[in-house]
């Protein structure tokens, strides 16, 4: 199975390696990191583990989430992990989930990712619905999301007990097509724009 790697302007986008653990467990340890995620604070040992059980992962298993690092390309730093999960029932739907450390929000970072995330999933492999769910607090994920044109499609309402109390989460999605519509869109006002 090729591994997957995914190149954007600053960022490599790859397996996570038994090398990147200390950049990992610096950000996994942290519980402001954890707070929306679904995982939470890890040990470093835990840290070790799970990079061990993720490595024997390859995408395009329906139903499974894959982790894969995302790398400072100028530094060869891990700066943060994304995930993807092919539908367990139609692995023309995926779900995507982003974690940036703490030293490195706040530029753009996420975005770049989700853009290079969703051109592999809607370019190369035509998946064809790209599926969100966010913490309904979780404002950051939520403006990005609009950002990209993302489509609120529900609001659950205290519909997971999660961390110790009840949380209500949105989902959102984007489907092939408006990726394309999008993509045009954009081609089209920059031919608009004054040079």
């Amino acid at each position: 199975m090729k591994k997957l790697n995914i190149q954007t302007e600053r960022l490599n986008i790859r397996h996570i390696a038994l090398a990147d653990l200390s950049d990992f467990h610096l950000y996994r340890s942290n519980p402001e990191i954890t707070k929306y995620q679904g995982f939470d604070v890890m040990t470093i040992e835990q840290a070790q583990e799970f990079i061990e059980d993720n490595s024997t992962k390859h995408f395009g298993k329906a139903g499974e989430w894959v982790q894969y690092g995302i790398e400072n390309s100028e530094t060869s730093q891990l700066i943060g992990d994304c995930a993807i999960k092919l539908d367990s029932y139609d692995t023309r739907i995926a779900e995507i989930g982003i974690t940036i450390s703490h030293l490195e929000q706040k530029k753009g970072y996420a975005k770049e990712v989700m853009l290079g995330v969703l051109s592999f999933l809607f370019d190369d492999k035509e998946i064809h619905r790209v599926v969100e769910i966010v913490d309904a607090d979780n404002i950051a994920s939520v403006n990005l999301l609009k950002s990209l044109r993302f489509r609120q499609e529900g609001h659950f309402v205290e519909n997971i007990y999660f961390k110790g109390k009840w949380g209500s989460e949105f989902q959102y999605a984007m489907l092939r097509r408006e990726w394309e519509e999008a993509k045009i869109g954009q081609d089209r006002s920059a031919e608009r724009t004054p040079r």
